[in-house]
């Protein structure tokens, strides 16, 4: 096992993706439990936190400032901005305003009780404010000291070569696993081309990649997976005829489904981080546990064929919220 690096420090090669806590996918937990996997995620080793102002609208930063800010100094901590959610209506949209991205930071720096944040990211390009223009903005966040690093998020290496025309970009956040390819496309290698980290989110694939989800949808109200074609439970019962050898593949290598899928995305280069996240304590552990495990070449040849956008069933997001996104996509 060998550190990574990400804004400028040695990490652990997995990082602790804080979402899953408190948004998205299954009821928010209660604050103490929250917490509590906080605090188990550092004391495990985890070095690399990252959340975002959209996560439980300000909730995800407030716990890990509550739980965790009397240990800053020991971990990386990342998160973003320009996802908002209309006071009025409530309703999410993506907004790079510059005034709202200074005054996004102010509030993180607040709720995660810091004066500074080792990584900031564009969470989503709005594709109406020019990226160079939204670059400039965060780019003087640095410059006051509020901001260490800037990074991107689901952008395409078009875009990410020219926000770092304007000012160095040390990483990309994107989805990629096993059944999420797109940034092999050409994010992948631009980042390496930079010297950007690249930031894997979803790297079990939204519990797919665990084997433990054995049935698609409908999920709990607020679940994100109700929206993604892939989980529909037609296609998805089409998309787990791939896990009985996938299961097989990680016997053989001495792992779990998970630790296979996350040991599959170190094997990509030396500059990707896998972000997992778990409400868990025991999944918490597995993942961390991951980067301890030794793929083969014919291993990871064999999970390539295996699982890939070829193989996989239907789309990653619905059509509204795919052309919200800045990527290259497989035809």
């Amino acid at each position: 096992m060998q550190k990574r690096k990400l804004a400028g420090r040695e990490i652990y090669p997995i990082g602790f993706g804080a979402m899953n806590v408190s948004h998205c996918y299954q009821p928010r937990l209660p604050d103490e439990e929250g917490g509590r996997i906080l605090q188990a995620a550092l004391d495990l080793g985890y070095t690399h936190f990252d959340t975002a102002a959209i996560y439980g609208h300000g909730h995800n930063e407030a716990l890990i400032g509550t739980y965790l800010s009397h240990r800053r100094n020991e971990i990386v901590l990342t998160s973003k901005c320009g996802i908002v959610k209309d006071p009025d209506t409530g309703i999410r949209g993506i907004n790079n305003r510059t005034e709202l991205i200074e005054r996004s930071v102010n509030e993180t720096l607040s709720l995660l009780k810091t004066d500074h944040l080792d990584m900031f990211y564009l969470h989503r390009w709005d594709k109406v404010t020019p990226i160079e223009e939204v670059v400039g903005a965060m780019a003087r966040l640095v410059d006051a000291g509020k901001v260490r690093m800037l990074g991107l998020s689901e952008v395409s290496a078009a875009t990410l070569r020219k926000a770092h025309a304007v000012h160095p970009i040390a990483a990309v956040q994107s989805e990629y696993s096993l059944w999420t390819r797109n940034p092999e496309i050409a994010v992948l290698e631009a980042c390496k081309e930079l010297g950007a980290a690249f930031v894997a989110f979803s790297p079990v694939a939204r519990q797919f990649l665990t084997g433990t989800l054995l049935e698609g949808g409908p999920y709990s109200k607020d679940d994100i997976r109700n929206s993604m074609p892939r989980f529909e439970p037609e296609i998805y019962a089409e998309n787990i005829k791939l896990l009985p050898a996938y299961s097989a593949i990680a016997q053989e290598a001495g792992c779990t489904m998970a630790q296979l899928a996350l040991a599959w995305l170190l094997t990509r280069g030396d500059h990707v981080i896998p972000i997992p996240g778990t409400q868990n304590p025991e999944h918490l552990k597995e993942n961390f546990q991951a980067a301890e495990v030794s793929l083969t070449p014919d291993i990871t040849a064999r999970l390539d064929a295996l699982i890939n956008e070829k193989t996989v069933k239907g789309g990653r997001y619905n059509t509204t919220v795919q052309k919200q996104i800045d990527t290259e996509e497989f035809a």
